[in-house]
């Protein structure tokens, strides 16, 4: 936090701004943008601050509308360099604002994993246990005590993490840029965003069939292990592709809902998954 001094008070204000609308994060959550609309609120004090061009302001409110989905407390940081990136691509016409969104997709997962494993199986975990024991000695300050350590520590780390992210972005990000490190950091952090919406459509896509065919009372053929041993998980990957094809010619993400939602119940009325 240091380094806070080269921020103007204008910028600290708006992170305060960010801060707090970071709180409307998952208020309007979609299957298809998740935390998007609220990433896009957040970021519209220094879009409205670095943009004052109509279409420069409106490409970026539609780039922070793309997918986004990490855990709560960590948020803020990702919003902090999302934010000082911005800022460099409103004064550096050569600036690649695809490199925006890379860099927002890499560090989603990652930490995902990290604030998932701390804040929830150990923060809650340890708040809840407190809590637990004091409620059974009858104390009636039990929950408030919970909620207290709980979000205490959570609330600190979305707070300073906001002001962390653009200081980093803000030290970093011109310097990488003038190295001609941004392209390979770029070409980097899209594989690893790449990775991680490979490993959701893996967990994420199921289908089994239950397709078979038997003589005699013995199984002589499982189509589900027959796909299997060609490649497994081959219709997910399958269909997951036909809906990245449908949406690139255009095909409203409403109607890709609702056709896989419908296709999913006719499978299972003729007993085929």
């Amino acid at each position: 936090m240091s380094k806070m001094t080269n921020v103007s008070k204008d910028e600290k204000k708006m992170l305060r701004k960010m801060f707090w609308r970071a709180f409307t994060l998952y208020t309007a959550v979609t299957p298809a943008k998740q935390g998007a609309s609220g990433f896009c609120y957040s970021m519209m004090p220094f879009i409205d601050h670095f943009y004052k061009d109509a279409k420069q302001k409106k490409d970026a409110l539609v780039r922070h509308m793309a997918y986004f989905n990490t855990t709560i407390p960590l948020s803020t940081f990702i919003m902090g360099i999302a934010a000082s990136m911005e800022k460099e691509n409103s004064k550096n016409k050569d600036f690649d604002a695809n490199s925006i969104n890379a860099i927002k997709s890499s560090l989603m997962g990652p930490l995902a994993g990290i604030g998932d494993s701390f804040f929830w199986g150990v923060l809650r975990v340890i708040a809840a246990g407190i809590a637990v024991s004091m409620g059974q000695s009858g104390n009636i300050l039990a929950p408030i005590v919970f909620l207290l350590i709980f979000n205490i520590p959570t609330i600190l780390v979305r707070y300073y993490g906001t002001f962390l992210g653009y200081t980093l972005g803000s030290t970093y990000i011109e310097k990488i840029y003038q190295s001609g490190l941004i392209h390979i950091l770029t070409k980097a952090a899209s594989i690893v965003g790449l990775i991680m919406v490979g490993g959701m459509t893996s967990q994420m896509v199921k289908f089994t069939t239950t397709i078979s065919m038997s003589m005699k009372g013995e199984s002589v053929l499982k189509l589900q292990g027959m796909l299997d041993q060609i490649f497994v998980g081959i219709v997910p990957l399958g269909i997951t592709l036909l809906c990245f094809y449908l949406l690139n010619k255009k095909v409203s993400i409403n109607y890709l809902i609702f056709g896989v939602i419908g296709l999913s119940i006719l499978l299972s009325v003729f007993h085929i998954a």
